[in-house]
Order: structure tokens, then C-alpha cells, then sequence
């Protein structure tokens, strides 16, 4: 078979017969892979002119519920991927990672819609007041760049790889071209074949090179994101590309790194903490037979418990059955193909001139159910580093495979040297019971991490492990990591956008960011707002109510009904040296009379008060004082029917702005309601 490219909204093959792609277990030709031929200028033009459109019409939460549908078909074709992905050299466990993790992405990013606005484009928090009088400010808004994001991936996860990544993208509103790489985009292919067939995402969003994408990054621009996982050095490379300097375009580096797990002091034999160390060291080394970015590469243990370490992981990992991941009882697969068992090897040998194998070896080894000269397959490998700061090899040279390394510390300060001696990780795990240790550990090393893992019995029962990079968290290093973030929920998103600054009136950035700026043009209508639907509400819309005279019998009953009995409401005697002239009304009794104020009693669209978003005091109320609200539509979000039950509505946050007889806000909130729409379709 040879593989296809999608390539201006059809499939083709590369010229030539390309590259051979091998089973990692029974190394059989799967299929050929080869770009030859492809125009890499116009497949870029493609997506910017017809994807990008497409997609930047389309507000936040049209592109959320887009994924989320994708996610949702995506899922009900998992078993042919499955199929598939045991080819690369994966048990169902590793899949299950790449494939219904990287499925798992969608639904997280697709979730995250509801963190943005119903619009195209998204506002950057809080406006800046830039005059005296108010009416000149300044705010930020963050729109979809008018380029195309090139994903350059890694082997190890040709699923997780692509959706992690086209997910943050297409919810941005940016079109992408994915470029797996070649040894394992046989997977990839078949991904996108039924992302492409389920016509759920618009032409021009998603286009895919199987083989070399060599002279793709001459043709980026300035609009452009360009994101690479896989080796430092190639990354460097790519990254110094001159286009990528003198276009000033955004490049993402995520690069494998030598990253550490950290056995607290506390942690002794027979404690809950030293057997989840033991048990995610193991895991760490063989999931995805250790070709992970995350893997743990050296295993920092208390310099008294290593011999007990070695024991514990040395029996471990003698359980381990290794062969064809469709026989029962195999826990670990193959390498991803023979190259990578050759680079592996030669890492162990670079290796073992500075430290000495503890369990493992290259050549004599038991393979289940396969051949283990015709498959990708190699033993763990388990080393004992007895000299970290002397023999450093440990620190710089990373075997991508089963193989990690045991290293003594003395003390906390030599714990944290140590980790940070990897020049810059993805992760970091500490495996303490001790907070005080967890808690110095982490401020010393996070500077030189992208993630810490704080794992101890209080969390190990739902924690996700060390290997786990989350959708809503960032995934990315300093240094030796490439100093880049991907994921990392909202923040993801904004990487494919520009940020712009914005200047002007309360009411034009009214205008244009569709939200209420304090300051800007209040109008009134002569319908009550809650007797409006959804769709009826204009942003700006200010409802004035009647006023109220605040009395002391306000204050008591509002104490003797919440049971605030605060000295500054109750006792006038205690008031020497405060802020206050007298007896206050409590803060929320004027939120409270502020809704009394506002609300229209009657059965109306308005289906619920949703919550508060925030709120602030900034005026003392005294008894005799008069107050009233401005009531102001700040801003509407849609929100989809779950069923054809459920009703169709959206959430309105209204502004709150409650005022004394002087004209001065003493108080200022947003609150939300929920608000049924006309089109019940």
C-alpha cells in the first residue's frame, strides 16, 4: 500500500516509490510512504485562502461544538485505529494513550469554548482606564491569524501528536498541515482519512504530507505557526530556518529531554509513597517500550535507599513480558522500528562507559510470541549512576527507549542540583508524603521544568502520572525541552492569534468588542429587561430602577436573617480607629437590595440567576443614605440545546452598578442569568 496525501482537498499519491514503512513487530512491510511531487507553496495558499475563512466566520463556540462532534465520531471509529497502531510496535495500553487520549484533546478543547465569547474573536481581560474623565480607553483583543499552522511530529504518537495540536488550532480559528513522521504515518493517515470523510471540519482546515515535508518552512509568512516535536538538534535546525528568523514566525519547540523522578527522604521501604515510585518508574520505563518526550531518564533516589531501589525496580521489571502485544500477558511492545533500536543501543553503550547496567541487557533477552530478530524490539534497561556529578553522561545523552538510570542524592539541595543538571525537562516527578519537601523541592527546581508531579497516596488513586501531559495544562520546557508551550487550555489557543491593542471610547470599544465598557453609551427602553428573550437583548441596554433610603432596621434585620453580626454593622462603640463614621450597611445587603431593585417578579424568559462573576464594595453606606442601580446588558454567550428536550437558551452577564444619591458607584458586580431564546429550534 502505498499511503496517500491530502493535499488542496483531494487525495493523492507522492511520485516514486518512497519510503518503506515496516511492522514494528513482525517486521512485514505495511506500506510506502513518499510527498514527491506535492506543491508545498500551494498547499499553504490553500489553507490560508479557502480553510482560514472558513473558519474564522465561525465564533468560539461554533468551533468548539465542531471538535466536539468530530470528537464524538472520531470515537466510534477507535476500533479500526486500534488495528492499525499495533503495527507501530504498541500494546492496547499504548494506544489507548495515543488514541483515545489524543480523541480526549478534542473533548477537552472543545469544552473550552465555553471560557471564550460567542464571537469570531476573543477580549483579552480587563479594559484600562487611559483619562481622567474616562472617556478614552484602552483594552485588548486577540483575533485568528490569516495563516497556517505546520505541524512537524514526533514517531512515538502519530495520534496524540496530530490532535493535540489541530484541536487548539481550528478552536483559534487557524487551518493546519500535519506532517507525521514518515515511520509511523501509516496511523496518521487512517486518522485523517475519516476526519476528511466525516466532512465535519470546512475544506481547506486540515491537509496532510505522508513522507518528507523538506523545503515546506521556505514558503511560511509572518501569519504563519510552526510547531515541531521531536529531536533537540533537528529542532534547533528547523528553528534557525532563515524564513522562520526573518518572517519573525512563531515556532513551538517541544524537544525530548532527560527528565527526572524524585524519591522523597521520607519514602522509605514499606511506605505507600515508596511502591508508587517503584510502580510509575516501571511504568515510565516501558509504556510506549520508553519511547516517550515525558519518560523518566534518571531516577533520583536518596542515597541510603538505593539498594533497596534497585532490588524493588530490578524485581519489577523482571515481570515485565515483552513480544506481539496481541498475546495475553505482553506488557510491553517494540521500538517503533530497527533504526531505533540501533540509536538506542548505541545511547546504552555511550552510557555504560560512565555507568554500570543493573538489570537488562541488549542482546540475551526473552521475546513472546515474535521473533525478536525480524521485530523492533530491545530489554529495559535499568542503570546505577553511583557518581552523578562527576560521571554527567547521565545528564546529557538520552537513550529514546526502556532505559533510565538510578542516581544517588545526600541531601534536598543535591536532590534539586541534580534535576536541574538536565539542562531543562518536560517533566519532573517528587514522590513524598513530606509537604515541606515537596514544597522546597518544587520552588527550587520548577525554574528548570515545564511540569512537576507532586504524587504521594493522597492523589495516586486519580492522579494521571508523570507521563501525562493534560489539555488544560501547558506541555512544554526550558532549555533542553526547547523552551517552548503547547496545550495549556486558553493559553494554547491565544498562541494562534495576535494580540492587538485597542484605544478609543467607552462606546466604539463597546462596539467592537461586544461587551459593555464602563463609561460608554447606556440606552433605556420602556420593556423591562426580563421581559425580553435572548435574542431580543442589546448589549448597552440599561435598566434605571426606583431608589431606596437605607435605614437602620435595614442593618439589624439584614444581620439577624444572615447572621452577620460584623462589629462595623453592629456596634457603633467599637468604630474608634476604622474607616467608618457610624454604623455600615453589610456589603451584600446592598448587593441583595440592589436585586430587589432590578428584578422584574414575573414569570418571564429569564430562567435563572446564573452566579456572580464578580463583585466590589467601594463606598461605605451609612443609614440615610439613598441608593440606586444601573442595570446594563454587558455581554450575551450562547449556549447549545444538550437534547431535543432541553430548552434553548443563553447566558447574559449584566453589569451592576449601584449608586448613592451623590452620583458616586458605592458598589459594582457582574451577574449572570440565564435567558430562554425565541427560536426553540
Amino acid at each position: 500500500m502505498q499511503l496517500e496525501n491530502y493535499a488542496l482537498g483531494r487525495w493523492v499519491k507522492g511520485e516514486g516509490e518512497g519510503q518503506a514503512l515496516y511492522n514494528a513487530i513482525n517486521g512485514e512491510l505495511v506500506a510506502t510512504a513518499t510527498s514527491k511531487g506535492l506543491d508545498f507553496g500551494e498547499m499553504m495558499n490553500y489553507a490560508r485562502k479557502i480553510g482560514g475563512p472558513a473558519l474564522r466566520k465561525m465564533t468560539f463556540q461554533e468551533r468548539g461544538l465542531m471538535l466536539k462532534k468530530l470528537a464524538f465520531h472520531l470515537m466510534e471509529k477507535k476500533d479500526i485505529f486500534y488495528k492499525v497502531s499495533w503495527a507501530t510496535g504498541a500494546t492496547k495500553a499504548d494506544s489507548w494513550v495515543d488514541i483515545e487520549g489524543g480523541i480526549g484533546n478534542l473533548f477537552s478543547n472543545a469544552s473550552l469554548r465555553r471560557q471564550f465569547p460567542d464571537l469570531p474573536y476573543y477580549i483579552d481581560g480587563e479594559s484600562v482606564k487611559l483619562s481622567k474623565e474616562g472617556t478614552f480607553i484602552g483594552h485588548h483583543i486577540c483575533t485568528p491569524k490569516r495563516g497556517v499552522a505546520i505541524h512537524i511530529n514526533a514517531f512515538n504518537f502519530p495520534v496524540w501528536g496530530m490532535l493535540e495540536k489541530i484541536a487548539v488550532n481550528l478552536l483559534a480559528g487557524v487551518p493546519a498541515i500535519v506532517k507525521p513522521a514518515t515511520a509511523t504515518s501509516f496511523l496518521t493517515e487512517v486518522v485523517v482519512k475519516e476526519i476528511i470523510a466525516s466532512q465535519i471540519l470546512p475544506e481547506g482546515s486540515l491537509q496532510l504530507i505522508c513522507g518528507s515535508a523538506n523545503g515546506i518552512l521556505d514558503n511560511v509568512t509572518m501569519e504563519d505557526v510552526v510547531t515541531f516535536t521531536g529531536s533537540a538538534s533537528t529542532g534547533k535546525m528547523l528553528k534557525a530556518h532563515p524564513k522562520i528568523v526573518e518572517e519573525s514566525v512563531p515556532f513551538n519547540l517541544e524537544a525530548d529531554s532527560l527528565n527526572a523522578m524524585v524519591l522523597g527522604e521520607d519514602s522509605k521501604p514499606g511506605t505507600a509513597e515508596f511502591g508508587l515510585f517503584i510502580k510509575e518508574a516501571v511504568r515510565e520505563m516501558t509504556t510506549k517500550a520508553g519511547q516517550k518526550c515525558t519518560a523518566v531518564r534518571r531516577l533520583l533516589v536518596p542515597a541510603n535507599l538505593v539498594e533497596d531501589v534497585q532490588i524493588a525496580l530490578g524485581q519489577r521489571l523482571s515481570t515485565v513480558i515483552i513480544g506481539d502485544p496481541n498475546v495475553e500477558g505482553v506488557r510491553m511492545g517494540a521500538l517503533a522500528n530497527k533504526d531505533q533500536v540501533k540509536e538506542v543501543s548505541e545511547k546504552v553503550q555511550e552510557l555504560s562507559k560512565t555507568q554500570e547496567i543493573v538489570f537488562g541487557n541488549l542482546e540475551n533477552f526473552e521475546v513472546k510470541g515474535a521473533d525478536k530478530n525480524k521485530g523492533a524490539f530491545i530489554s529495559p534497561i535499568l542503570f546505577l549512576n553511583s557518581d552523578p556529578f562527576k560521571y554527567t553522561d547521565c545528564h546529557n545523552i538520552e537513550a529514546f527507549g526502556p532505559v533510565s538510570t538510578i542516581i544517588p542524592y545526600n541531601n534536598l539541595d543535591e536532590a534539586i542540583e541534580l534535576a536541574r543538571m538536565g539542562k531543562g525537562s518536560l517533566c519532573c516527578s517528587v514522590v513524598t508524603a513530606d509537604d515541606d519537601f515537596a514544597r522546597d523541592f518544587v520552588i527550587g527546581a520548577a525554574s528548570m521544568h515545564g511540569r512537576i508531579l507532586i504524587l504521594n497516596s493522597d492523589c495516586a488513586k486519580e492522579s494521571t502520572g508523570h507521563g501525562s501531559p493534560l489539555p488544560m495544562l501547558i506541555h512544554g520546557g526550558p532549555g533542553r525541552a526547547g523552551g517552548g508551550e503547547e496545550m495549556g487550555g486558553k493559553r494554547g489557543v491565544l498562541h494562534y492569534m495576535q494580540r492587538t491593542a485597542i484605544q478609543g471610547s467607552p462606546t466604539t470599544l463597546t462596539h467592537i468588542t461586544q461587551q459593555y465598557q464602563y463609561g460608554g453609551k447606556q440606552w433605556e427602553d420602556n420593556i423591562h429587561p426580563f421581559r425580553k428573550h435572548f435574542e431580543e437583548l442589546k448589549i448597552g441596554e440599561t435598566y434605571i430602577t426606583a431608589k431606596h433610603t437605607v435605614k437602620e432596621a435595614d442593618i439589624t434585620n439584614f444581620a439577624n436573617v444572615s447572621g452577620d453580626n460584623f462589629y462595623a454593622h453592629m456596634d457603633a462603640t467599637s468604630l474608634d480607629g476604622t474607616i467608618f463614621e457610624g454604623r455600615v450597611a453589610h456589603g451584600y445587603f446592598i448587593l441583595s437590595k440592589a436585586a430587589g431593585l432590578f428584578v422584574d417578579a414575573r414569570k418571564g424568559p429569564v430562567l435563572l440567576n446564573y452566579g456572580l462573576d464578580e463583585c466590589r464594595f467601594v463606598k461605605p453606606v451609612y443609614p440615610g443614605m439613598t441608593i440606586g442601580v444601573k442595570f446594563t446588558c454587558k455581554e450575551k454567550i450562547s449556549q447549545e440545546k444538550r437534547d431535543e428536550e432541553d430548552i434553548a437558551k443563553g447566558i447574559v452577564r449584566w453589569l451592576v452598578d449601584v449608586y448613592d444619591e451623590t452620583g458616586e458607584t458605592v458598589a459594582i458586580a457582574t451577574i449572570l442569568t440565564m435567558v430562554k431564546k425565541l427560536n426553540q429550534e
